[in-house]
C-alpha cells in the first residue's frame, strides 16, 4: 500500500491540492510573476517547460516517491505555486518537503507559513513521520531564513553536492524537524498564524 496519498490540505489563505495539468495555465501565469525561472540558485520550471514538469512530478507521484502539490491562493482561487513531499522513505518515516515555489505577489507574506503548517502537521500527525528534512541552495538567503523561522534546524552542508544547470557547484543546506520538536514548532506557527489573522486548520 502506497504511504503517500492523494491529499487536499485547507488553510484560511491557502489550500494544497493535488497537482494536475488543470492548473497548468494558472502556474504559468505565476511563474511569469517574477520570472522565477531565471533565478540561477534555484530550479524553477519556464513557462514553455511548465507541461513537461507537472508530467514528470506525476509520473514520480506514481511510482511512490513523490507528493507534489498546487498551492490555491484562497481570496483568488488561483494556483500561485507549487510544493511536494519528496526524497521519501517509507521504511524510516521520513522525507523531504521541497520544490517548492510561489509567484513574487504572494512570498514574504503569511501563505508560506501556512503552506509549511498545513504540510508539517499532516506530515507528523497523519503520515507519522519521524523527521522532515528541507534543502536549499547555500546562496538562496530568502529560502534560508524562511526555513529557518519556521524553526527547523541546520543538520549540515552538503559540499559540491550538484551541478546545476549553469554548470555552478552547489552547496545543499540540510536542515530538519523532529518529531520531538514537532509540538514546540507546531505552537510556533499556530502563533504566527493567530497574528496574521489566520487560526483554523482542515486536512480532507
Amino acid at each position: 500500500m502506497a504511504w503517500l496519498k492523494a491529499v487536499t490540505l485547507r488553510g484560511v489563505r491557502a489550500t494544497l491540492q493535488p497537482l494536475s495539468q488543470q492548473h497548468h495555465d494558472d502556474l504559468v501565469d505565476a511563474v511569469q510573476d517574477g520570472e522565477l525561472w531565471k533565478l540561477w540558485y534555484t530550479l524553477i520550471p519556464s513557462p514553455p517547460d511548465m507541461r513537461a514538469e507537472i508530467d514528470r512530478r506525476l509520473t514520480l507521484f506514481a511510482e511512490g516517491k513523490m507528493l507534489p502539490l498546487t498551492v490555491i491562493e484562497n481570496a483568488t482561487g488561483k494556483a500561485v505555486g507549487m510544493s511536494t513531499y519528496l526524497n521519501v522513505d517509507t521504511a524510516h518515516r521520513h522525507l523531504e518537503i521541497g520544490a517548492t515555489w510561489y509567484r513574487k505577489r504572494v512570498q514574504r507574506t503569511g501563505l508560506n507559513t501556512e503552506c509549511k503548517l498545513l504540510l508539517l502537521q499532516h506530515a507528523f500527525e497523519t503520515l507519522n513521520c519521524i523527521a522532515v528534512e528541507f534543502r536549499t541552495h547555500f546562496f538562496n538567503q530568502q529560502s534560508r531564513r524562511a526555513i529557518e523561522r519556521l524553526g527547523a534546524k541546520l543538520d549540515g552542508i552538503l559540499r559540491n553536492h550538484q551541478i546545476a544547470a549553469n554548470g555552478t557547484m552547489r552547496d545543499t543546506c540540510v536542515y530538519s524537524i523532529i518529531i520531538n520538536e514537532w509540538p514546540t514548532v507546531k505552537a510556533h506557527l499556530t502563533g504566527l498564524m493567530e497574528r496574521g489573522g489566520a487560526s483554523r486548520y482542515q486536512r480532507a
